[in-house]
C-alpha cells in the first residue's frame, strides 16, 4: 500500500486532526490512559486520523510530543529578553521573562498540568528532558553574560541559569501536587532569589 493510500486509509471514517494542538491533546490523552512507553506513534496517528508521515512532519520524535513547540517557545523568550529596558536588575527581568514564557491560556491550563507531569515523572524522557532544560538555560545564561559583559561560560551565567531551572521546576512540581496558581508560584519562587531568601519585610 502507498504512503497515500495508507494515510487515507487511516482517516476513513474520521475527521483528520487540523492543529498541532489537537495532535498534543490526542497524545497526551493516550499517554495517561496507556503509558508514555506503551503508546507508540502508529497509536498516536491513528487516533489523529494522520499517517506516520504527517507525524513526523511536526514531530522529530514520540519524546518531542509533550515539549510541544519549545524550540519556538525558547525564540520568544530570547525576544522578549531582547526587549527588556537596560536598567531592569538581572534577576528582575528573568522574573519577568520566565512568567511570560509559562503564560498559558486558561482553557491550556489542563492539558500544561498534562505535559508537566510527564515530563517530570517518566524515566524515559529524562535523558531528552535533560538536552531541553540546557537550552532553556543557555537562553537566561546568554541574557545574563550579555547584561554582564561576560562569555555565557563564565561562572555567574551558567550559574544564574541552573539557579532559574531549579526554582522554575521546584514551581513546576509544587503546582502539581496543589491548588496554587502556576504563576503565582514561579512568582514567589523567584522574588525569593531575587531578594537573596530575605524574608518579605526584612528586606
Amino acid at each position: 500500500m502507498s504512503a497515500v493510500a495508507d494515510e487515507g486509509a487511516r482517516r476513513a471514517g474520521r475527521r483528520p486532526v487540523t492543529s498541532r494542538f489537537e495532535i498534543e491533546h490526542i497524545a497526551l490523552d493516550l499517554f495517561a490512559e496507556r503509558g508514555f512507553d506503551a503508546t507508540t506513534v502508529d497509536d498516536i496517528a491513528q487516533a489523529a486520523g494522520i499517517g506516520r508521515r504527517t507525524f513526523f512532519r511536526y514531530y522529530a520524535s514520540k519524546n518531542d510530543v509533550p515539549w510541544g513547540a519549545f524550540d519556538e517557545q525558547l525564540t520568544r523568550m530570547r525576544a522578549t529578553f531582547a526587549a527588556l529596558a537596560p536598567d531592569v536588575p538581572i534577576m528582575t527581568g528573568i522574573r519577568e521573562v520566565v512568567l511570560d514564557f509559562n503564560d498559558v491560556a486558561p482553557e491550556e491550563q489542563p492539558w500544561h498540568r498534562q505535559r508537566l507531569r510527564l515530563i517530570l515523572g517518566t524515566p524515559t524522557l529524562q535523558a531528552y528532558s535533560t538536552l531541553r532544560y540546557a537550552a532553556w538555560r543557555q537562553v537566561v545564561a546568554d541574557y545574563v553574560a550579555a547584561r554582564l559583559g561576560t562569555a555565557p561560560d563564565a561562572l555567574v551565567p551558567l550559574t544564574v541559569g541552573h539557579a532559574s531551572l531549579g526554582v522554575a521546576l521546584a514551581a513546576y512540581e509544587t503546582w502539581l501536587t496543589g491548588d496554587d496558581e502556576l504563576r503565582n508560584l514561579l512568582d514567589e519562587a523567584f522574588r525569593a532569589l531575587e531578594s537573596g531568601l530575605v524574608p518579605a519585610g526584612l528586606g
